[in-house]
């Protein structure tokens, strides 16, 4: 970590360096020395790195650089914020900033003494390293490679016992199937899972079977390994050929160049059948190197690979086999953990409830499950013991050498990662245990703490979504939600990968956890979260080094105590108080010059200070669900906000016209033209409408309070939003007409979601010209043409469609080839509809149909027989004789015949005060 630490401050010096600006008067010469020194340290940090957990010298000396490098960046983050502090305007202003000049050069003179004390500590560190040359370090480096560990650790399974593979048996035969299928061409089959899954358990399983080894004239299974040497896996190839014909290795196998390497192999190789498994194949230029050294002789041949990295699994090509391994559900992993912490007795029922407990920490991996049950094998079969083990586990990956072997093999994954990513992936633990991780959230933090790279041609939040897929791709994120669309929504860690990367955060105080008893760390920490709801000591932290402070599950304590750490907080990057019970903002936060981010959701805050102008770094702000109904003039100076979130749901049950509402905005606040995200503002007087139009950089617009007469004006600004993804429009009430005519001239191209709110008279013409849009919902639309959903069956990507009290006619028909998309409909407050028709061929892919507070309909959809594919039906709020027909079945057969391949029916009632009841009829 200490590596990536110092390659991101590298490239902020690198970049202050090419600016010519008068900022670095005074401290240019200083900055370009200290990023030569610490570019030199670079070249030795890579390997000391992966050498300190077994070289505590190496390790005390790698904290150091760590530590040196944060003092660079917090020097230059306080001294950029001194010079181009915002200066005050008018005569009076410009007095006071000139009376301050001599103090800035002052600061400067101050600066460039503290940056130059550090560059002599930053030489001391590379020189007790090196000491008379770096031959020393080299020969250490030389003799360590922590993929021999790994590889070590690999070949053991290739002589598993049969009774320790659990939970594997279909995923076995599928592969023992393709590997005896009569396909001629050559077949790459690859298993791909996360580290410690059993993927190579698996393939060993395979390649020991006897129908599988007597349909092959030869075989070989070799790991790749974290670092691939191409000469040493060919001769492990070779080796293992020659010895199953049982013919003489020779001499100078060892001594021949890869030339020559890849030249008997191809020879032993030519006209055989063969079978060969690359066991742990990192990445696709890896696979790239290796494919072609296996030709093609249309013999049947099989190639084998396992892979953490989907982008291996799938780069293999036409005729590819993909198996992607699962975790253990609940009672697999039961049987392997009894096998392991109970091999020659049952399970102590005392004992029952806390093994399960620990078991659950596992989640279904393998390689845990195996670790944790080794261990408790050893241990006193007493719950005070087991409690004791199930409460420090974090301690225990850390320090207890029998979970060496499975946090190695994870730790694999995380030393794999480029340097950005590190940053990223860690950063996931900040979040609590099971905790969702919303896409754009964490997109949003990445950037805010500059783990992102800007490119200059797309945005840091696309780039940071490649950083997110990668993660994922790499199986170290899980996925959890996605949309209709397959674009991940929401994404957690595995429990035991999050416990690693905590012991990796803090031991490079990367970030810390605090609990209501005491911080697991002191010193100087750069990210602190909170969990808990008790008391904080926050003398016992480094708060003046800390860059972001995280607080869940509503820290009530943390209001009485904000006051006094926010004054310590003025390097703090990123606040995230959502959900904390305050109600107002000490005006300290405005002193927080590096803010980049702040996260006041959920809040009581009512107002939010005039001096916010001040967080002139802030990129996003945060204020949904508070009790905020205007936010401050100063706002308009916040020339780099890119997100601003600020609406207020009012009525969960979403039944009255106003239950979303909006807050008032300076109109200059049109100026800030880096915005990408603004939701939800109203604009009573259509002043807004005229100038959001500037405001070309926009991916999301929210607007309510919008009148008739600001149609015109507000199509026009829309048409100037060629980014725009995602836009909401409401009127100004229920009654009042969205006249939405004038966007047909100039739509955005690639809107994707659109969300109306008010009076139409007519479905808009340009509707069926978004070929992108995947989302839509009408509310309070009332139409009344008979054939309204022609318009909108011509959307040839439309997901998903909400319509609310959006058509006030009795019929709705969805024709033969029409919707042939859509996944997810709900019909809601249809006050006259009476029948709906669905011809077959119509809603081809249909998953989750929802009908709710349609008075008047007291029969199921006619032809819903013919949604083959639907999985959810929810009537809420129905006729009685609708659900009454559907739970009797005496007399009404055909009702249930015809929903009878339906797995969920739920029907509900609304009930003050308790939400929605459900009734579920299966």
């Amino acid at each position: 970590m200490a590596e990536s630490v110092v390659k991101l401050l590298l490239e902020k010096l690198s970049a202050l360096l090419n600016e010519e600006v008068s900022l670095l008067k005074g401290v240019r010469k200083e900055v370009k020395e200290i990023k030569k020194e610490l570019d030199r340290m670079r070249a030795l940090l890579k390997d000391a790195d992966r050498r300190k957990d077994s070289n505590e010298e190496m390790k005390t000396w790698v904290g150091e650089v760590r530590d040196a490098a944060h003092d660079v960046e917090d020097i230059i983050d306080e001294f950029l914020y001194r010079m181009d502090r915002p200066r005050r305007g008018g005569f009076k202003g410009f007095l006071i900033d000139t009376i301050h000049i001599p103090k800035n050069i002052s600061d400067s003179h101050q600066f460039a003494k503290r940056l130059q004390e550090t560059k002599v500590n930053v030489q001391n560190i590379f020189q007790r390293r090196v000491g008379d040359g770096p031959s020393q370090i080299e020969e250490v480096t030389r003799s360590y490679d922590v993929s021999e560990l790994w590889r070590r650790d690999v070949e053991t399974s290739l002589f598993k016992a049969d009774n320790d593979i659990v939970g594997m048996t279909k995923e076995i035969d599928l592969i023992v199937g393709w590997l005896v299928e009569e396909e001629q061409r050559p077949t790459v089959i690859s298993v791909t899972g996360m580290g410690g899954v059993g993927k190579t358990t698996l393939v060993a399983k395979a390649y020991k079977n006897h129908q599988v080894k007597k349909l092959f004239n030869c075989y070989a299974c070799v790991s790749v390994s974290q670092s691939l040497k191409i000469d040493g896996l060919l001769r492990s190839i070779i080796k293992q050929l020659l010895e199953a014909k049982k013919e003489v290795v020779p001499n100078d196998l060892a001594t021949k160049d890869a030339g020559e390497l890849r030249r008997m192999v191809r020879g032993l190789l030519e006209s055989k059948k063969y079978l060969i498994i690359l066991d742990d194949v990192w990445t696709v230029n890896d696979w790239n190197k290796l494919n072609v050294i296996f030709s093609d002789c249309g013999c049947g041949s099989r190639l084998v690979v396992t892979t953490r990295d989907f982008n291996v699994a799938y780069a293999a090509g036409e005729g590819r086999r993909v198996c992607k391994l699962r975790l253990l559900d609940q009672e697999e992993a039961w049987v392997l953990f009894r096998k392991k912490a109970f091999p020659s007795e049952p399970c102590p029922s005392e004992l029952e409830p806390l093994a399960r407990s620990i078991l659950e920490k596992c989640e279904g991996l393998p390689l845990a499950i195996v670790a944790m049950g080794g261990l408790l094998s050893l241990r006193d079969k007493t719950a005070l013991e087991w409690s004791r083990i199930y409460k420090n586990l974090s301690w225990q990956l850390t320090n207890n050498q029998m979970l060496e072997p499975p946090k190695r093999i994870l730790l694999l994954s995380f030393y794999d990662l480029p340097y950005r990513l590190k940053h990223c992936f860690l950063y996931c633990c900040i979040f609590p245990e099971d905790y969702l991780i919303h896409r754009k959230q964490l997109i949003r933090l990445w950037v805010a703490e500059g783990f992102v790279e800007e490119t200059g041609k797309i945005t840091m939040e696309e780039v940071a979504e490649d950083y997110l897929k990668e993660l994922i791709h790499r199986n170290i994120l899980q996925v959890v939600e996605t949309n209709e669309f397959g674009r991940l929504k929401t994404c957690r860690m595995h429990d035991i990968v999050r416990e690693v990367a905590l012991s990796v955060s803090q031991e490079e105080k990367f970030c810390m956890t605090y609990d209501e008893l005491q911080a697991r760390q002191n010193g100087k920490v750069r990210r602190m979260s909170i969990y808990s709801s008790g008391e904080i000591n926050h003398s016992s932290v480094g708060m003046t080094h800390l860059r972001s402070l995280m607080v869940f599950n509503g820290n009530m304590s943390l209001s009485s105590s904000l006051n006094t750490m926010a004054s310590s907080f003025r390097l703090l990057r990123v606040l995230n108080l959502g959900g904390v019970p305050i109600e107002s903002i000490p005006d300290e936060v405005t002193n927080m010059f590096n803010l980049r981010y702040l996260n006041l959701s959920g809040t009581n805050v009512r107002e939010l200070p005039e001096s916010l102008w001040k967080l002139q770094n802030l990129q996003t702000l945060e204020v949904r669900n508070t009790k905020l109904e205007r936010l401050p003039s100063g706002i308009v100076k916040l020339r780099k906000l890119r997100h601003l979130s600020s609406y207020r749901i009012t009525d969960k049950t979403c039944d009255s016209f106003d239950y979303f509402s909006s807050i008032q905005v300076p109109i200059r606040i049109c100026n800030l033209t880096s915005l990408q995200t603004l939701r939800a503002i109203e604009d009573k007087e259509g002043e807004i409408v005229r100038k959001v139009g500037n405001l070309t950089q926009l991916r999301t617009l929210s607007i309510s309070k919008v009148r008739e007469t600001h149609g015109t004006e507000l199509c026009n600004s829309i048409g100037k939003m060629k980014h725009l993804l995602k836009l909401s429009v409401t009127a100004s009430a229920e009654e009042e007409t969205l006249q939405l005519e004038a966007l047909s001239h100039n739509t955005p191209p690639l809107l994707q979601k659109l969300y109306l709110k008010g009076r139409l008279e007519k479905v808009p013409r340009w509707l069926s010209s978004l070929v992108n849009l995947n989302r839509l919902s009408l509310n309070w639309s009332k139409l009344r043409e008979e054939d309204m959903l022609s318009s909108l069956q011509a959307l040839p990507n439309l997901a998903f469609l909400h319509l609310q009290n959006a058509y006030e006619g009795q019929h709705l028909c969805f024709r033969d080839g029409r919707f042939t998309k859509l996944r997810n409909l709900c019909l809601r407050d249809m006050k006259q509809l009476n029948r709906i028709v669905i011809e077959k061929g119509a809603l081809a892919s249909i998953q989750q149909l929802n009908l709710i507070n349609c008075g008047e309909l007291k029969t199921i959809p006619e032809g819903i027989e013919y949604l083959t594919g639907l999985q959810v039906l929810l009537l809420w709020d129905m006729p009685t004789e609708l659900t009454y027909r559907l739970k009797l079945r005496d007399g009404f057969e055909e009702n249930h015949r015809k929903v009878g391949h339906i797995p969920i029916i739920q029907c509900g009632q609304w009930t003050n005060g308790e939400g929605w009841v459900e009734e579920p009829l299966k």
